[in-house]
């Protein structure tokens, strides 16, 4: 558990420095001298390390690689390398270069499995599966539909309230802690009252049928908490894990088509930023930061498996704009140079690698991954192995 736990948090902390932006701003800003600027040094050597620490996770999550007909160079600690065959099916000769695989990470494969437990809240519903009497979609702004119907969530804070019991559907969340999230912590003496009626208001709502005085089915009440009971609604968030976690499976099996297929059917979910309306809510970040995680990882798996499947232009084109708006990534790199380099692209493949080993040692002060260092090798000898 505790390896889970500090896997996840060192995931995050990747996020929280993916933007360089961050790091410009703190240099631009850093004080001449003294106590300020020891302390922008500082705060500086501290993200290096936990991007250190992200990568170093990352590696872990790949260790045990999906067997894909993907060449993606780097033979490091931390991946399994391998000749593998061509995307066409050749295979490489007896000098042939090994490669790294990248596959799905362990929240979506199983492994470690914290991730996952959030995602498949409902283990024995299929991706296929018909829509429940009552939907939430929270990859986006939240909304909810009652037989097939959108409904109207009401103000703000009664939508707030909703997409907090959505953030942890089938766990009891306290009125404490809902009144401290809809009050920032200074809940005014009506605060309680007015949470009463958001609840009464949200179960008329999902409810329209429900006899008087007969209890609640969906929003249930727990003690001095309520709860979304996981039996009678449906959440997209399960939707894409279960989606996501296909795509992968689908790769493990040597089945791109499939693969891409499931891909695009998990990204087609999302509408905009998870839990839109309380994103920043201390208690629904975590979640709105681990989604957006797994999200980026089945973007670079969609790409990757457009490379599989020979789509280097189209690939090219969506990792253009997926490395310019996330530049630390560094598979997100490895996938565009590839792309490039077998769209008959070799400067521009180059460009990209170079451009990026600027931008870390310029807003980071380090070096290239060792498999964006080999990448670039096999790109300048145009080795057989990248065909």
């Amino acid at each position: 558990m505790m390896h889970e736990e500090t896997s996840t948090d060192t995931a995050v902390a990747g996020l929280r420095i993916a933007d360089g932006r961050r790091t410009q701003i703190l240099l631009r800003q850093r004080p001449g001298g003294g106590v300020g600027e020891a302390r922008c040094i500082a705060e500086l050597e501290r993200e290096v390390r936990d991007l250190q620490r992200a990568n170093a996770t990352l590696k872990r999550y790949v260790a045990k690689v999906l067997e894909l007909n993907l060449e993606f160079p780097l033979p490091e600690a931390g991946f399994e390398a391998t000749g593998v065959a061509g995307v066409a099916g050749r295979r490489n000769g007896p000098n042939a270069v090994a490669f790294s695989r990248r596959g799905a990470p362990a929240a979506l494969r199983g492994i470690g499995a914290p991730s996952l437990k959030s995602l498949d809240r409902s283990p024995d519903r299929s991706p296929d599966r018909p829509p429940a009497e009552v939907e939430f979609r929270v990859l986006g702004p939240v909304e909810a539909v009652v037989a097939g119907r959108r409904i109207d969530l009401g103000a703000p804070k009664q939508r707030a309230v909703l997409a907090l019991l959505v953030s942890r559907v089938g766990q009891p969340v306290s009125v404490d802690v809902l009144l401290e999230e809809l009050w920032e912590g200074r809940p005014p003496p009506s605060a309680i009252t007015s949470l009463h009626a958001y609840v009464a208001n949200l179960r008329r709502v999902l409810e329209p049928d429900r006899a008087p005085r007969k209890p609640a089915t969906v929003l249930r009440t727990r003690g001095r908490a309520y709860l979304l009971d996981n039996r009678a609604v449906d959440v997209d968030v399960q939707r894409f894990g279960e989606r996501a976690k296909a795509g992968w499976q689908a790769l493990d099996q040597r089945d791109p088509q499939r693969a891409l297929r499931e891909f695009e059917a998990g990204l087609a979910l999302w509408r905009g930023p998870a839990y839109a309306e309380v994103a920043d809510a201390t208690h629904v970040a975590p979640e709105v930061v681990r989604l957006e995680e797994l999200r980026l990882w089945v973007v670079e798996g969609r790409c990757a498996t457009l490379i599989a499947v020979g789509a280097h232009e189209i690939a090219v084109s969506e990792l253009a704009a997926f490395t310019q708006a996330h530049p630390l990534r560094e598979y997100g790199c490895e996938l565009l140079s590839v792309a490039l380099y077998r769209a008959g692209r070799q400067a521009d493949a180059l460009a990209v690698l170079r451009s990026h080993q600027k931008r870390m040692a310029e807003e980071l002060g380090i070096d290239p991954s060792p498999a964006l260092q080999h990448l670039e090798r096999e790109i300048l000898h145009q080795a057989p192995s990248l065909d």
